[in-house]
């Protein structure tokens, strides 16, 4: 079995990433989501919570990681992070293989929102990021309603600024609007089908 091309998706907080894998789909393109891979492991009967529970009693709750406690646990200690992120990142990084191995498909996409800061971009064939104008991003973000501008200012401090982002993209879709965010999976589809060994 062959593995597809992969499309790694990625993108700063607001700047349409999810709206971009849910068009990737559209076009029929399989999507792997690793906050929703994060979600399984951190589940019931997930692969990490035996782990984590080792590290941190008190994160398990139920039979599931209760994330709440791990961000206390983050705040308070600050070897926290780089403990639980030893433990997660091979447990999703499996369950993306899994879901490749199972595909029968020319191209697939893994949305990874910490893709450049994770130094998984090696693991892809071709690195697509979205990006929007700064100001329609801290709209979007605000809009939702459940951040305010001081949780929004220390999100983006921690990942890598979108202008490093688009220069060490494959491809740049920029998200203004719905329409332009098709354009774009669609012309980066065709860049990438016209290349593939087989077209």
């Amino acid at each position: 079995m062959t593995r597809p091309f992969v499309i790694g998706l990625t993108g700063s907080i607001g700047m349409g990433k999810t709206t971009t894998a849910g068009l990737f789909a559209e076009a029929g393109v399989p999507v792997w989501d690793a906050d929703a891979a994060v979600h399984r492991v951190y589940g019931s009967g997930g692969a990490a919570v035996v782990p984590i529970a080792a590290l941190h009693p008190e994160a398990v709750v139920n039979g599931t990681v209760d994330r709440a406690e791990l961000k206390r646990w983050i705040a308070q200690d600050e070897t926290a992070l780089a403990r639980i992120e030893a433990v997660v990142h091979p447990l999703v990084q499996a369950d993306r293989e899994a879901f490749l191995f199972g595909l029968e498909t020319d191209i697939a996409l893994v949305d990874v929102p910490l893709l450049f800061e994770t130094n998984a971009s090696g693991s892809v064939d071709a690195v697509v990021v979205v990006s929007a104008p700064a100001d329609i991003q801290r709209q979007r973000v605000l809009d939702r309603g459940s951040m305010d501008t001081a949780t929004f200012a220390a999100i983006l401090a921690r990942q890598m600024p979108d202008a490093e982002k688009r220069a060490r993209a494959d491809y740049v879709i920029e998200t203004v609007s719905l329409e332009a965010a098709r354009a774009g999976v669609h012309s980066v589809l065709t860049d990438i089908r016209r290349k593939l060994p087989d077209a």
